[in-house]
């Protein structure tokens, strides 16, 4: 069984803008940098994306009506991974909640890293859509 670690942020704006905003690939350098650098481009059901480690690839789930934005990030390599994220109610804002799941072989440090990055990623976030 994966170790898995639910990150999350309160964000004071409604659900429904914390997701059409989150949800759209092209609004992941914005506030996502760990995942996304540069140009988003759409390719199929795959978006292109330059993130720290090189190109990859990224592929939302359909948009419903749930909060549920998880996606799986494949890497030059042909490694994929998936990522389970949500925004949720409370209150009058929302949850947002990342899922961050331990690969087999990771280390404690590299884990670490991931989190802090995760961290960093939703506080931008917030920042991003609390300001403006």
């Amino acid at each position: 069984m994966a170790e898995v670690v639910h990150i999350s942020v309160y964000i004071a704006r409604p659900p429904e803008d914390v997701y059409a905003f989150a949800s759209n690939p092209r609004n992941l350098p914005l506030w996502a940098e760990g995942l996304a650098q540069g140009k988003v481009t759409e390719a199929g059901p795959w978006w292109r994306i330059e993130t720290p480690s090189g190109a990859a690839r990224v592929r939302f789930v359909e948009p419903n009506a749930f909060g549920v934005m998880d996606h799986d990030v494949e890497l030059a390599t042909g490694t994929v991974f998936h990522n389970p994220m949500r925004v949720l109610p409370n209150e009058a804002g929302s949850e947002f909640v990342f899922s961050l799941m331990r690969p087999p072989g990771m280390t404690d440090e590299q884990y670490a890293v991931d989190r802090r990055a995760v961290e960093h990623d939703l506080q931008r976030l917030k920042e991003y859509l609390e300001s403006g």
